[in-house]
Order: C-alpha cells, then sequence, then structure tokens
C-alpha cells in the first residue's frame, strides 16, 4: 500500500472558480474502455478556447505534477474521469480554495490529495507559479503545509482523508491483497459459502 505524506515537484496553476468535471474532460472522452490516454484531453475544450495558451499546454508547465486551483474545483457530474485524466497527465496533488466533495473522494479513492488553503495563500501560489514557471512546490501532509519559494503556509484536510493518505489504507485494492490470509480464512468460515459450492 502506497503511503502519501510528502510530494515536491513543480507546480501547475488553472485559475477561476467553479471548473466542472465537464471542463477537466469533456463528456465525448467517457467512452473510453480505460483511462489510458486520458491525460491528453485534460481540460481539452479550454485549451482549445483559451485565448492565449491554456497552462496544460505551455512547456514550462510539461512535468508539473502540483495542481493549483480555486474555489469549487471538480463541481457538476460525478465522472471518475476527470481526476483520472489530471492524474495521467501527471498531477499527484491539487491545492484548492475549495473542492466539490464527489471529485474530492473520487481523487482519494485514488491516492490524489485535495488540500485546501485561504484565497489570499491560493492567489500568492498562483501568483509565483505564473510568474516563475520552474518554481518548486511542496506539499507536507504530515505537517500540513504548503511550500512554494518564499511562502510558506498552512493546508487544510480532513483528518480522516489525511489519515487514510499517510498510511496507505486510501488503496482499497491494496488493502485486499495485503489482507488475502485473513480474507480467505473468514471466508472458509462461512457457511453459505459451503452451501452455494455444494450446490454449483
Amino acid at each position: 500500500m502506497s503511503q502519501v505524506k510528502t510530494v515536491s515537484g513543480r507546480g501547475v496553476p488553472v485559475v477561476g472558480n467553479d471548473i466542472d468535471t465537464d471542463r477537466i474532460i469533456p463528456a465525448r472522452y467517457l467512452r473510453c474502455v480505460t483511462f489510458e490516454g486520458l491525460g491528453d484531453k485534460a481540460f481539452a475544450d479550454d485549451r482549445t478556447q483559451a485565448t492565449g495558451q491554456h497552462p496544460f499546454d505551455r512547456t514550462e508547465y510539461q512535468g508539473a505534477n502540483i495542481l493549483v486551483v480555486n474555489g469549487n474545483f471538480g463541481c457538476g457530474s460525478s465522472r471518475e474521469h476527470a481526476p483520472q485524466a489530471l492524474a495521467k497527465w501527471g498531477i499527484q496533488v491539487i491545492v484548492g480554495e475549495s473542492f466539490a466533495e464527489i471529485f474530492f473522494g473520487n481523487c482519494l479513492a485514488m491516492g490524489v490529495p485535495c488540500v485546501t488553503a485561504e484565497p489570499d495563500t491560493i492567489k500568492m501560489l498562483q501568483g509565483i507559479l505564473q510568474e516563475n514557471l520552474q518554481a518548486p512546490i511542496t506539499v507536507d501532509l504530515e505537517a500540513m503545509q504548503v511550500h512554494c519559494g518564499d511562502i510558506q503556509a498552512p493546508v487544510s484536510m480532513g483528518e480522516g482523508p489525511r489519515k487514510m493518505l499517510t498510511t496507505g489504507t486510501w488503496d482499497s485494492c491494496g488493502q485486499l491483497v495485503a489482507q488475502v490470509d485473513q480474507i480467505r480464512a473468514t471466508a472458509a468460515k462461512l457457511p453459505y459459502l459451503e452451501w452455494a459450492a455444494a450446490m454449483g
């Protein structure tokens, strides 16, 4: 099981409130059989319609792994393709003012932390990342801090999700694999499984 405690790298700012899941990954890309290749389609329409170059298209932001956003990010439909597209693009952590609840849950199920910070902090972070496109940034889930340039500021996340990430228990499949012997032992004690085998 993979623990998520500290993530460092480079940041990419996407400015704007109420960026919904249809903007993160347009509906026409939901027909895919797997999530592979969705990274290239993240913000597809925004990138096409942008008056300037969208951050996800800028050479300087390629390889960035920490997304900095504003309020109510990931609102709209509950499609899990949205966090999958961001993760396939390379995003490992999202720092924002606030997140839609289902989007937050979908990210947590993938081990992608969504931490919140005060609007002034987000504005400063986005400003640094717009001025210095290679600025290093770190999100520390143990200290609950974000570091970027000269800024060191607190971030927030519920204690339950934070513990799930830092202990690795966010990974439900990993937990099942790790506990396979206990699962088999419990299954062997269930009388209805023997009955089902006899009936089969």
